[in-house]
């Protein structure tokens, strides 16, 4: 369960056997059934989760009872209501697994001492951030200046895996469309060709 997270560690930072040996006491496995919640809007996000198999979605529901998908999260990713585990405060996201999925969870305090106990952390979490915000960037300026069909086509590119694994209702909830906008973009793409 530890190698390929391990593996995927040392594609940012060089770790020793013992670096590792430290890093692995700080994880706790949890299997997540399809459908089980990691988190619910209004708790508190003390739980990263490195995703060692399945498919997760983070996501908001509105007023209105729909939902806002902003993140998937697939093996050899992370997943967390980042904000709240940050600030302390009630999470604006819900995460559940669309998958059966096994989750390796660090908190936030766990990750503080593994930083302080193994100082090449520090790089770790700093590049696996810079990383995420660099991916809300180019997301948030897509919403902003591409069509729906250039974003969908972004997300095929971009997320192979996704797209093959996730019903197109929720594709659709993650761009900010309709289900049957969705619908419409793909028939014309047919066409089209």
């Amino acid at each position: 369960m530890y190698e390929q997270l391990r593996a995927h560690f040392e594609k940012k930072i060089t770790l020793t056997d013992a670096d590792f040996q430290k890093a692995v006491k700080f994880f706790v496995p949890k299997k997540i059934r399809k459908g089980q919640f990691l988190l619910h809007e209004g708790d508190i996000g003390r739980y990263g989760g490195y995703v060692n198999k399945g498919c997760l979605r983070q996501y908001s529901i509105d007023d209105k009872g729909e939902e806002h998908i902003v993140q998937f999260a697939i093996e050899d990713w992370w997943i967390s209501d980042m904000y709240s585990s940050l600030t302390g405060t009630p999470a604006k996201y819900n995460i559940d697994a669309l998958e059966n999925s096994e989750v390796l969870s660090l908190d936030a305090r766990s990750q503080e001492q593994l930083c302080l106990e193994v100082p090449v952390f520090e790089r770790f979490f700093r590049l696996l951030l810079q990383g995420a915000f660099i991916a809300k960037e180019r997301r948030i300026m897509a919403s902003l200046s591409e069509s729906a069909e250039q974003q969908y086509l972004d997300f095929q590119k971009a997320y192979p895996q996704i797209a093959q694994r996730v019903p197109l209702n929720q594709i659709a909830s993650y761009l900010g469309i309709t289900p049957q906008s969705l619908s419409r973009i793909r028939k014309e793409m047919v066409e089209k060709k």
